[in-house]
């Protein structure tokens, strides 16, 4: 049985992943510097991505690293670089002394890619990081890629389902940031993420980038629609209609096939 050690096991996506993980056969330890609640069979470790001293116990012995563990959608950027960077260093420098054969699987996003592309972005696109969250993600696949370990990132969409209350965030995302309602972006469910992630862990992805998304792109106005909070429409031109697009083949070329292929499929599963 493998043993995987999970950062960010508390957070939208690792909450999911982690009963996936178990339930795929892996012994999980999960990263956490307080008390919580984990399901049945995950093993909590104390640690901190701050401080690669604590890293030690959570990460010798363990066949691999999932590491999503990030802050994002705050106003303050050096908390951001702390987290998602140094974070990162800290890991991956506690990875290399204490289980140097562990292979590594970092999450990132697909906000790294240029908003100006005029076509769905694929792994090999130059990337243009407007904002401190994105642009720290380039810096740490940097660090990842450079490590000497046995690695894969994986560049996430815009994750839901399972109820995470993340498609109900849409409608003030898109009042905040002034989304325009027919504007699409790429998309995946939990339980899509947890098979890639699976995946990487088995090997196919090693020393590759891969974006991760499923087969159909949903539009601002359809996911606050569903999320019970429509939004107006707009007759404002469609500004850079492909950010946030990715494109997706590479996944698929390595053995990637989304069991939830669209968000319709997931609304006629009950699995929103």
């Amino acid at each position: 049985m493998p043993t995987i050690l999970l950062t960010g096991s508390t957070g939208l996506v690792g909450s999911r992943l982690l009963p996936r993980l178990l339930d795929a056969g892996f012994a999980v330890r999960a990263l956490v510097r307080r008390d919580v609640a984990l399901p049945d069979g995950a093993t909590a470790v104390r640690g901190d991505l701050d401080d690669t001293a604590t890293l030690r116990e959570a990460i010798e012995g363990v066949d691999a690293v999932v590491h999503l563990a990030a802050l994002f959608r705050t106003g303050d950027d050096a908390a951001i670089w702390r987290a998602n960077h140094d974070g990162t260093r800290h890991l991956v420098e506690a990875v290399a002394a204490y289980a140097p054969d562990a292979r590594f699987v970092m999450a990132s996003t697909g906000q790294v890619y240029d908003a100006t592309a005029d076509r769905p972005a694929r792994e090999d696109d130059d990337c243009s990081p407007a904002h401190a969250y994105p642009a720290s993600k380039i810096a740490a696949e940097k660090l990842v890629r450079e490590s000497g370990l046995t690695w894969a990132i994986l560049r996430l969409p815009f994750v839901y389902g399972d109820g995470d209350g993340h498609l109900a965030s849409i409608p003030t995302l898109a009042t905040r940031f002034g989304l325009h309602p027919a504007h699409t972006y790429s998309v995946a469910h939990h339980r899509d993420i947890a098979a890639m992630v699976a995946l990487a862990l088995s090997g196919v992805a090693d020393g590759r980038t891969v974006n991760v998304t499923d087969d159909a792109p949903v539009t601002v106005w359809e996911m606050a629609a569903l999320a019970g909070d429509p939004i107006p429409g707009s007759t404002a031109p469609l500004e850079n209609p492909w950010s946030g697009r990715m494109d997706g083949s590479l996944a698929r070329e390595l053995g990637f096939q989304p069991s939830v292929p669209t968000i319709r499929a997931a609304v006629a599963e009950g699995i929103l």
